[in-house]
């Protein structure tokens, strides 16, 4: 027996997220807690949802960049599955209060045309299976207080995954240098944070051979269709008041998005 329940942990996360009111890590009140635990978490969670009429749609990389991991004081990647119910529409206005304590980051996303099993996947494999990619914006939000985690807190929920914009301009890989794009983030037409696609583990797609690999070892594998998602280029910026976000990468697409 371990000193901890799945379910509990991921029901008390599920209450979190549908009433806005935040909860202690659960490695506070687990202490057992570990990552490969947080992981099941999710899972639990995952297949709750699905149960419940939602998708699954495809899979997050997060904290891969040095400076989001200096930002939430961890010192490894999270992950997470990526639902229908997340994604928003382009110029759309979504809801502060629908969130708890919500950062935007700037990221490329990858939609698949091949399936993607690890272990040994590498580079020349994700390039293979990538039909295009696409700018994305993730709205990251814990439902840890005062985002208080480590790496099984993050784990359990679900890689702290709030809201999802995909937009902008959909491309090949052979149109995008990804080794070395800046992306920059407006928010009323003042830029608040700008980064590089080589943050992401020096090429977005190494993270997400990276990503294939590790989740491989829950028997997971990458379906054509899914949205694949390889982190942050930038430090999240917190999203505190009303507004208009501009998220912008050179030389691809910009995405805008209104904050009520």
């Amino acid at each position: 027996m371990t000193a901890f329940n799945l379910e509990e942990i991921a029901s008390a996360l599920r209450e979190a997220r549908t009433s806005g009111k935040p909860i202690d890590a659960p490695t506070k009140t687990w202490p057992a807690l570990d990552a490969d635990s947080g992981f099941k978490i999710q899972q639990v969670n995952s297949e709750h949802a699905v149960k419940n009429g939602d998708r699954l749609v495809g899979y997050k990389l997060g904290n891969i960049a040095k400076v989001m991991q200096t930002a939430f004081g961890l010192d490894q990647p999270d992950y997470g599955f990526l639902h229908a119910s997340l994604f928003h529409y382009e110029g759309t206005a979504i809801r502060r209060d629908r969130f708890i304590k919500p950062f935007v980051e700037l990221e490329p996303a990858f939609v698949l045309k091949a399936p993607l099993r690890g272990p040994n996947v590498t580079v020349a494999d994700v390039i293979n299976a990538i039909d295009y990619a696409i700018p994305a914006i993730e709205i990251i939000d814990s439902r840890v207080k005062k985002w208080a985690i480590d790496l099984p807190d993050t784990l359990a929920d679900n890689g702290s995954t709030g809201a999802v914009i995909l937009g902008g301009t959909p491309r090949r890989l052979t149109d995008l240098t990804l080794s070395n794009t800046r992306g920059v983030l407006k928010f009323n037409g003042q830029e608040v944070m700008s980064g590089n696609t080589k943050n992401v583990l020096g090429n977005p797609i190494s993270a997400v051979a990276w990503l294939v690999n590790r989740l491989a070892e829950y028997d997971i594998e990458f379906l054509p269709g899914q949205v694949i998602m390889p982190g942050s280029c930038l430090e999240a910026v917190p999203m505190e008041q009303p507004g208009t976000w501009s998220c912008t990468f050179e030389g691809w697409g910009t995405i805008e998005f209104e904050v009520v």
